[in-house]
């Protein structure tokens, strides 16, 4: 693999990891909102995160006649809702209870979100070490090309 591949590699997951927390912070944000812009109560949401497939045919030749697959990265291929049921809580007071007076709260639990976010952050910071020792290689390799 190339300098350069590590880059996109890093780069990748970095971006792929920066997307996981903003959709991790939408979740955390509407952990009280009983209600969406639809009106429908919100729904945690995740995000799913596949290789990415070779993105040329010379990729693949060259692939194919080494040792085995290389990894071109991460990329997200959607961001799903999670459909399991929010907690019913009674109270006929708040504006959004059904008949029997119970509101039904979305389905996000700030724990696992809090977890999820620092997971999040400490893949994306192993990603930026990744692409700075790259860079700090990059540089070592120009240095012994000048001579010095």
């Amino acid at each position: 693999m190339s300098v350069f591949g590590s880059f996109d590699i890093s780069s990748s997951g970095m971006t792929a990891q920066r997307t996981r927390t903003d959709i991790i912070a939408q979740n955390i944000a509407n952990a009280n909102s009983t209600r969406d812009a639809d009106g429908n109560v919100y729904r945690r949401k995740t995000v799913v995160f596949e290789e990415k497939s070779f993105v040329t045919f010379e990729d693949s030749l060259i692939t194919a006649a080494g040792t085995g697959r290389t990894s071109k990265g991460v990329k997200i291929t959607k961001v799903v809702e999670d459909m399991s049921e929010g907690a019913k809580v009674y109270d006929p007071s708040h504006p959004d209870s059904d008949e029997e007076g119970y509101v039904t709260y979305p389905n996000v639990n700030p724990v696992e979100e809090m977890t999820n976010l620092i997971d999040a952050s400490r893949a994306y910071e192993a990603n930026v070490t990744a692409l700075n020792a790259s860079k700090t290689m990059m540089v070592r390799a120009l240095d012994v090309g000048k001579g010095g």
